[in-house]
């Protein structure tokens, strides 16, 4: 019984993993759950036996995503010490913009997206996401109201600097876009210490 229970989680797991790539790369409106399914290798009763819908699906793959990100940023800190904030820049506009939009970040990708969703799916999202400025604050420096306010205004710089750098055509623009984000989030974190230094 113990086996089936976890091939039924591996399934779920292995069907959720595919969901988030299909609602990244397509959105929510161009993914149906038959070509959910068949993404995962699954038949559409086998993607309804473990999401009542696609909207339950949508949910969970955002959950998940932002998790993914928390996780990022928590393992960041831990294996980079004090460079991991220029590091973490340097990760979000370059490997988050520039890999398949079906392996981008979630933060990123799925925001609009969950702005058009229904309540359940916002409050989700709303959690998850305080999680996450939580743990960019717990890597910044001053007191707790400032850490939190640099951490959110750092995650919105990163996630707009991408979505605008994704949203071009000519890379020379989209690289234009990532630089400007980048010296500007810099002196984000530059400012804030002084600031705290003369506190």
């Amino acid at each position: 019984m113990a086996h089936r229970a976890g091939r039924k989680e591996e399934s779920k797991a292995r069907i959720l993993d595919s969901a988030g790539r299909g609602f990244r790369s397509r959105g929510f409106g161009g993914s149906g759950v038959d070509g959910l399914a068949k993404d995962a290798s699954v038949t559409s009763g086998a993607f309804y036996a473990h999401f009542k819908s696609k909207a339950a699906a949508f949910q969970a793959a955002v959950v998940a995503g932002l998790h993914d990100l928390r996780r990022g940023v928590d393992h960041t800190r831990a294996e980079m010490g004090g460079r991991w904030r220029e590091w973490f820049i340097d990760f979000y506009l370059g490997d988050r913009r520039t890999c398949d939009l079906a392996e981008s970040c979630a933060l990123q990708s799925l925001s609009s997206e969950v702005a058009r969703a229904d309540d359940d799916t916002r409050e989700a999202y709303e959690k998850e996401l305080a999680a996450i400025i939580e743990s960019v604050a717990a890597g910044l420096e001053g007191k707790p109201k400032a850490r939190r306010e640099e951490a959110t205004a750092l995650l919105a710089m990163l996630v707009g600097g991408v979505t605008l750098s994704r949203a071009v055509k000519d890379p020379a623009v989209g690289e234009e876009i990532a630089a400007a984000v980048r010296k500007a989030a810099l002196q984000l974190g530059a400012h804030e210490s002084k600031g705290d230094r003369k506190a």
